[in-house]
């Protein structure tokens, strides 16, 4: 006859042999070590200076608009004046740092900027959602697959494919525009630097149509040597003074009134409000 002690054991025993037909243990070995806080290096920007983006001529005349605005004193077409977040390629400029954390099923990254950003990149083998199943949303919808480069049986790499996107969004702060009917498709290989310790890289294609052709650009960052760094966190609407009231935009002044954004702006339309005789 069994004892109390021999019972637990067998039962234990036999969870051990059943378990794992239904439970996967995360084994962190397998995955590259992507914790703490990534800041970006060089400026937030897709354009470096002189370059010019692959845009069609339809969206390069929207583009040259917008400079043109911004120079006449408006905020042009960057949506984050508004309090928009940036939404993707944009929230991968690094405006503020990210932190990355690694699941079996699935990747997070998280940004503070503006407004909460972050991005959950599904890495459990599932397939694409039909278009009608999935909320449209700034950073769009991720898939990716971790991949094991050099045959050492870890993963090194993280490829993602991201589409599904609500707008308005821009590449960078200076208004470079994507098409309005929010068809990017969005693909990076996210890694590690073999060579240079904390460092990582994001290599992001764009394909959307207001490009002539997709355009690829490697984005660098760095980890905090830190090891309790600070988090900053941004709410947008607090001291914002950038308004938008039907297609223009103003800024409120300091003490509180409505001041237009650049010469010759018309005021807006006050029909609703009396004013004085």
């Amino acid at each position: 006859m069994l004892g109390r002690n021999s019972i637990g054991l067998f039962a234990v025993a036999l969870w051990l042999l059943v378990a794992p037909s239904g439970v996967s243990a995360h084994d962190e070995s397998k995955y590259p070590d992507l914790r703490g806080q990534w800041s970006r290096v060089g400026p937030p920007r897709w354009l470096a200076r002189g370059e010019k983006a692959p845009l069609t001529p339809e969206y390069q005349k929207i583009y040259d608009e917008n400079l043109a605005d911004m120079k006449a004193g408006g905020p042009g077409n960057w949506p984050s004046s508004y309090c928009f977040p940036q939404g993707m390629p944009a929230m991968m400029n690094l405006f503020d740092p990210m932190e990355i954390i690694v699941t079996p099923e699935t990747t997070y990254i998280l940004i503070s900027h503006i407004n909460d950003s972050f991005r959950r990149i599904y890495t459990d083998g599932r397939d694409w959602p039909k278009e009608d199943e999935v909320e449209a949303t700034f950073a769009g919808y991720s898939i990716g697959k971790w991949a094991d480069t050099d045959g050492d049986g870890k993963y090194d790499v993280l490829e993602v494919e991201t589409r599904y996107f609500k707008g308005p969004r821009a590449f960078e702060s200076t208004g470079l525009p994507l098409h309005s009917d929010n068809k990017s498709i969005i693909k990076e290989r996210i890694y590690l630097d073999k060579g240079e310790r904390g460092v990582l890289w994001d290599d992001i294609t764009v394909i959307d149509n207001a490009l002539a052709q997709p355009w690829t650009l490697h984005k660098k960052a760095v980890r905090s040597k830190e090891q309790r760094p600070v988090w900053y966190y941004e709410v947008c609407e607090e001291g914002n003074q950038i308004l938008k009231i039907g297609e223009h935009s103003y800024y409120l002044s300091a003490d509180g009134y409505l001041m237009p954004s650049k010469k010759g702006q018309p005021a807006p339309d006050l029909r609703f409000f009396k004013t004085n005789p």
